[in-house]
């Protein structure tokens, strides 16, 4: 078969370990899923109902590359996220996946950073407009290696942190998301057929702030590499 136009490139991440690739297909977001965090961005703690939102793959920004600060904003922040990358599925993917087979679909997991043009986001709450131009922008995804869970185990508790310059912004355990992982599975695949590929950004801990030229990054998530990031 002849495509007209070049064939989309297939966005990845590393394997770590392995010359492996772990494909793409879609990146979702779990919005304010740590209590404090939710606090410090004016919501609820308490278990309201998860809300998604998504980042398209080629958002990605892999094997520790620079984060070009991005147009029409003068406040980016960095939100530090387990991502969980999705495997073992049906070759057509799968719905209402219970709660019990959750962490059975479960490939691996990567330490990553969801970039957010927070200026834009609060034009687009007060206008109610959707929120693609304060998350789906350009390399608004830095993601380090996906590890397998066949080394890590399942992780449901560990240190999250990230640094700038060294000193420490964010930092948290896994134990304290407000959605636990299987249950963020189990509900995501309610509302869309999950897929082999599928990454979710689980949410992140209380502390984001701004970055700006110059800064480094360290994302750090226990028993995982550390993911680093220039913003230029």
């Amino acid at each position: 078969m002849k495509y007209v136009v070049p064939v989309p490139y297939q966005a990845f991440l590393p394997v770590a370990g392995s010359k492996h690739r772990y494909p793409v297909k879609r990146v979702y977001c779990v919005g304010r899923n740590y209590a404090a965090h939710a606090i410090e961005m004016g919501g609820d703690p308490d278990r309201e109902e998860p809300f998604f939102f998504q980042k398209n793959p080629d958002n990605l920004v892999i094997n520790n590359g620079d984060f070009p600060y991005p147009d029409k904003s003068q406040d980016v922040h960095h939100e530090i996220e387990l991502v969980v990358g999705l495997g073992n599925l049906p070759i057509d993917g799968a719905k209402n996946i219970s709660l019990e087979q959750a962490n059975d679909f479960i490939w691996g997991y990567a330490v990553g950073i969801d970039m957010t043009r927070r200026d834009l986001q609060a034009q687009c709450k007060e206008r109610r407009r959707p929120w693609e131009v304060a998350k789906g922008f350009d390399h608004s995804a830095p993601c380090g290696a996906i590890h397998a869970v066949t080394q890590t185990g399942i992780l449901s508790q560990g240190e999250i942190s990230l640094k700038i310059n060294d000193d420490i912004r964010q930092q948290g355990d896994l134990n304290q998301l407000i959605w636990k992982i299987p249950e963020i599975i189990s509900y995501l695949s309610g509302l869309f057929r999950l897929h082999n590929g599928d990454l979710i950004m689980t949410g992140t801990p209380s502390g984001v702030g701004p970055v700006a030229a110059g800064d480094r990054l360290t994302g750090c998530i226990a028993g995982l590499d550390d993911l680093h990031c220039r913003v230029i």
